[in-house]
């Protein structure tokens, strides 16, 4: 029997900023997809023509980069995200500038499905990049974007998400996720920035953490925000794990590469 192996990757983009030189350059995005090289992608703090990074499609930019055709942009809002902003339908056709997450696939996708989470009703003191000290933050709306892929052994499921960093609304978005991906056809994979620690995403899912790496700050990692579920996919798959600081944003990426 012939083994693929698949690579899986999940990079909170930072609307593609260069934390060093403070610019957003779409050379610095395709450098940043190309090392990343996977099969499938999930993107999160993904900009389309905002123009803070050159009213550029960065969704489009990384597929292009990777010669992927099949990839989907899902707003969570429209407008700009430290301004004025309205929440976006996720699968809509929303003009204009928006933000929110991505999926990039060199695997053929049979079917989009997405959902979405209202912002939670409070503001929390963050690190942000570019700023000194705590910010005040307030959250904004959220999307889980899924796609029904084809692989070596027929279709199934990978989705990506970006949850709030608010404790507890984050966890009822976890979970209201992988119970909506329950739904969708098996094994399961969610790629994502989740904003919760180490293994409480495996734990409080029961799914499995298919990669283990710290993966915040990208200049000296010492927590894990992004991360790589699975559901009916077990460690023993898995061949390689890798979380690898780029030349964007203020997170590694974090790619696991699994033998189908």
């Amino acid at each position: 029997m012939t083994v693929a192996r698949l690579r899986f990757g999940t990079l909170n983009l930072l609307h593609g900023l260069a934390v060093e030189t403070g610019q957003v350059l779409e050379s610095d995005l395709r450098t940043a997809a190309a090392a990343v090289d996977a099969d499938v992608l999930g993107l999160q703090e993904v900009d389309r023509g905002q123009p803070r990074s050159g009213k550029s499609d960065q969704a489009g930019v990384v597929a292009d980069e990777l010669d992927a055709p099949w990839w989907r942009f899902a707003p969570a809002l429209t407008g700009t995200p430290q301004g004025r902003w309205t929440p976006a339908d996720p699968l809509g056709d929303t003009p204009g500038p928006a933000y929110g997450v991505a999926l990039v696939s060199r695997l053929r996708v049979l079917q989009w499905a997405a959902r979405r989470f209202p912002p939670a009703p409070v503001r929390l003191p963050l690190n942000v990049a570019g700023r000194r000290g705590l910010t005040r933050v307030a959250d904004e709306p959220r999307v889980a974007l899924a796609a029904i892929v084809v692989g070596p052994d027929g279709p199934f499921t990978v989705a990506t998400a970006h949850l709030s960093f608010v404790p507890g609304w984050n966890v009822r978005q976890l979970l209201s996720v992988t119970r909506w991906l329950s739904t969708l056809p098996g094994p399961r994979l969610l790629l994502g920035d989740l904003n919760l620690p180490g293994r409480l995403p495996g734990e409080l899912t029961r799914w499995a953490e298919l990669g283990r790496a710290p993966t915040y700050p990208a200049w000296r990692p010492r927590v894990q925000w992004d991360h790589v579920l699975g559901h009916g996919i077990g460690p023993n798959a898995v061949r390689a794990v890798a979380a690898r600081r780029l030349v964007v944003s203020d997170h590694t990426a974090l790619t696991v590469e699994i033998d189908w």
